[in-house]
């Protein structure tokens, strides 16, 4: 008898410890998640289908590789702004000066308005899979956009980008659609295999390859999740969950990643169909996965669209108040955060107006913006770094040893993968 009654009281505190510690995750959900579902953007999109249409699943070794990346360079910049409660752009403006701050924002800004209007042109280009008229989609894309965050605060953004993540599930339908080689597919996670290495297969695995890492670590994701982070009010206390929470993001947004390349590779690679955007993916699908896997292909690029838009444009709006100390936050008013609103609204004007051009050049606006991302993501990890290993502003949560050989190692092929891209759009196409 009292060891039934040891026992059940045991079991309530089970359950009474782990809703707590559920209950304080859910709190403190959403910062890492909203980044790197956002890396998932429309020109990601592109990237990781173009990848699986040309070099087929063996490409998905590379998501095992780009999960820890993100997943460790993540959540350096959200440990950095927990344990400070300051952001990266802060503090480097602090830190390092008005000068470098002024380049790393002139950088960012430059890379930024490029995705931004990449994201806003793949709307336009997709939405006549829908059988929607391109302008007043694009036009439905920006009013939401707009009012979201200048009329909204945080939580209804955060309550919207969360909402966003789950249309990412039509990437999953559409694979499935394709009906592919499932243990091909998986057996692929852990070597490549499946295809001939020629010499010119390998070239374009390692170009590509490259550019798929170099379009998931992003400078706006480093400035984002802090700034992000930074807005929601996170507890020091609470940033274990945080981090539990950007393992979890790093996870999730190669998981769909995953998807994406399987649909492209059990159709197109293996049909020999080339690919120069996502759009084309969204209608070369159709002929052999069906009308629906294509729609929701479709569905999946707007989607990545708008939140690429959002979350791109937010990341600009953040460092500038951040780099130049003014005040800039979701939940205060127009008023109070004039700058902030003003700076994310002028870049959703710029990309309307260059979208509705269409004799621009959006390849060669994607090379200028992988170009300053391949000049700016050194700098950017080189700040992150010494301020992450800075003991006396870190404390106990400085990086250790391994942090720090793993942090610069992965700088590395972080700074080799951003060139690789640069070099995929001049020389690989």
């Amino acid at each position: 008898m009292i060891k039934s009654m040891a026992l059940k009281k045991n079991l309530q505190l089970f359950w009474s410890t782990s809703w707590k510690r559920i209950l304080l995750f859910l709190a403190v959900f959403g910062p890492a998640t909203i980044t790197a579902m956002a890396d998932n953007d429309a020109t990601g999109v592109a990237t990781y289908s173009i990848s699986g249409a040309q070099l087929g699943y063996p490409i998905l070794f590379l998501l095992v590789i780009i999960t820890v990346l993100l997943a460790i360079t993540q959540e350096m910049g959200m440990r950095l702004t927990l344990v400070t409660r300051r952001g990266l752009a802060d503090l480097i403006r602090e830190r390092y000066g008005v000068k470098a701050a002024v380049f790393m924002f002139g950088a960012l800004f430059i890379a930024n308005i490029g995705t931004i209007i990449a994201d806003l042109a793949a709307v336009k280009a997709t939405s006549g899979m829908l059988h929607l008229p391109a302008l007043p989609a694009v036009m439905v894309i920006l009013v939401i956009a707009f009012l979201m965050i200048t009329k909204g605060d945080y939580k209804m953004t955060q309550r919207l980008m969360l909402i966003s993540c789950l249309f990412f599930l039509a990437y999953i339908v559409s694979a499935v659609e394709a009906r592919p080689d499932w243990g091909q597919a998986f057996s692929n996670l852990l070597f490549p295999n499946g295809v001939q290495a020629t010499p010119a297969y390998l070239r374009t695995y390692l170009v590509i390859g490259m550019g798929v890492l170099g379009t998931t670590i992003t400078p706006w994701g480093q400035f984002f999740i802090s700034s992000f982070a930074g807005d929601k009010k996170i507890d020091r206390e609470h940033i274990l969950y945080s981090q539990v929470e950007t393992y979890w993001g790093a996870f999730l947004t190669n998981f769909f990643s995953f998807f994406m390349i399987v649909a492209t590779a059990a159709t197109l690679f293996i049909h020999h169909i080339p690919l120069t955007s996502a759009e084309q993916a969204a209608l070369a699908i159709q002929p052999f996965a069906g009308a629906l896997a294509g729609e929701l292909f479709a569905v999946g690029i707007i989607n990545a669209g708008f939140m690429g838009l959002v979350v791109v444009s937010l990341s600009t709006a953040y460092a500038f108040a951040e780099f130049f100390g003014l005040s800039g936050s979701l939940n205060d008013s127009f008023k109070q955060s004039k700058t902030f609103y003003t700076l994310y609204i002028i870049q959703l004007a710029i990309a309307l107006l260059v979208v509705v051009f269409p004799q621009v050049s959006f390849f060669q606006l994607v090379i200028a913006t992988q170009v300053v991302n391949a000049i700016a993501l050194p700098l950017i990890f080189y700040y992150l770094i010494k301020l992450t290993n800075n003991r006396q502003m870190m404390g106990e949560y400085a990086n250790n040893t391994f942090q720090r050989v793993f942090a610069i190692a992965c700088t590395v092929v972080i700074v080799a993968a951003s060139g690789f891209t640069v070099a995929a759009m001049f020389f690989g196409g």
